[in-house]
């Protein structure tokens, strides 16, 4: 039995020295070690021995165990040590190769120029107010002094989505005022950035589908002055400090006295060129002091209040910013286009 042992001793060394990965090494601990190894099934034969041998053989299986866990413990470390190093070695990257371009979004022209107009307005003080793009005519017309029978009220112009002309895609984003003045008291200054919708054909300056912004202040002693100055600093803050404006006489029902604002054109410098239509000026948005009957209508008191109203096109002001000639490009989502931005 004591020859059994050192020869199977010698075997399992013998057989470590083929070991060459981990699942082999396993089999070769179980084969040899295992509850049902061939240790084992020498230690199941000492029945048949003396008493006097039985001790000796027991310490001497004992110990060829321990010889054999610890050569099995240390060509497992062998193994992993050297399975790291061929992995460090096939997962190798070369830092200097140059890595691969992925195209990277841009923010949209319109959006672009929207949040610089609405940083120049947040700094004088505004809030941004929003309202619904399905809207009701009592908000859309009636409270801002258009009376039944006005050209902005035909079918021709409007999407409406009852019969009876009460509901309908907003044509303004003007209702939003109405809609504050309503629920807060003076003083205010909001604008309201959004969608509007009228009955337009598709051409280079014309969209059914368009952006604004609508801006409002109401307060004691507000003056055409005050929307002046106010307007002035947003051109010079989106076109530059030198660019020019021109306030025109105009017709709003809902503010007296009205204005048109034009900027001197940003392509020519005020010669004339194609995209001012060689006039030297560009129309940016219409403008004027708050009608006495809004405020009266949305209870406010215009012998003690006053205030102005201003509404700009997105569009035209990304198209002004930019030098763009067609507001079709910025609906058709070129990259071509869109990455120049």
């Amino acid at each position: 039995m004591k020859e059994k042992l050192e020869q199977l001793k010698k075997a399992a060394l013998d057989a470590l020295g083929t070991v060459d990965i981990s699942a082999a090494l396993e089999s070769l601990r179980v084969k040899y070690l295992g509850k049902k190894g061939e240790i084992t099934a020498i230690l199941k034969q000492m029945g048949s021995l003396s008493a006097e041998e039985r001790p000796v053989i027991g310490q001497l299986a004992n110990q060829i165990r321990v010889e054999i866990e610890e050569a099995i413990a240390k060509k497992g470390a062998e193994l992993t040590a050297r399975s790291m190093t061929e992995r460090l070695i096939s997962e190798t990257v070369d830092v200097t190769i140059p890595g691969k371009e992925f195209p990277v979004g841009r923010r949209h022209p319109m959006t672009v120029v929207l949040d610089e107009a609405k940083e120049i307005f947040i700094g004088m003080g505004f809030s941004i107010a929003e309202g619904p793009e399905v809207e009701l005519s009592a908000y859309d017309f009636d409270r801002l002094n258009i009376p039944s029978g006005h050209p902005a009220r035909e079918w021709t112009d409007t999407f409406y989505i009852t019969g009876d002309e009460r509901v309908h895609l907003r044509c303004q984003t003007s209702p939003v005022q109405v809609r504050v003045m309503e629920t807060q008291k003076p003083p205010i200054r909001i604008i309201s950035p959004g969608r509007v919708y009228r009955k337009d054909e598709v051409d280079a300056s014309h969209s059914p589908m368009f952006h604004q912004i609508e801006g409002l202040v109401v307060d004691h002693g507000v003056t055409m002055g005050d929307l002046k100055g106010t307007l002035n600093l947003l051109v010079s803050k989106l076109y530059g400090e030198n660019t020019k404006t021109r306030f025109r006489p105009h017709h709003f029902p809902f503010t007296e006295p009205s204005c048109e604002v034009d900027v001197q054109c940003v392509v020519c410098g005020g010669s004339g060129c194609r995209t001012c239509k060689n006039s030297g000026w560009i129309e940016l948005l219409g403008s004027g002091v708050v009608h006495p009957k809004v405020l009266a209508g949305c209870g406010i008191d215009p012998d003690e209040y006053s205030g102005f109203a201003f509404g700009i096109g997105v569009e035209r002001m990304t198209m002004l910013r930019f030098g763009i000639d067609d507001m079709r490009l910025l609906f058709e989502n070129d990259v071509r286009f869109l990455k120049q931005f």
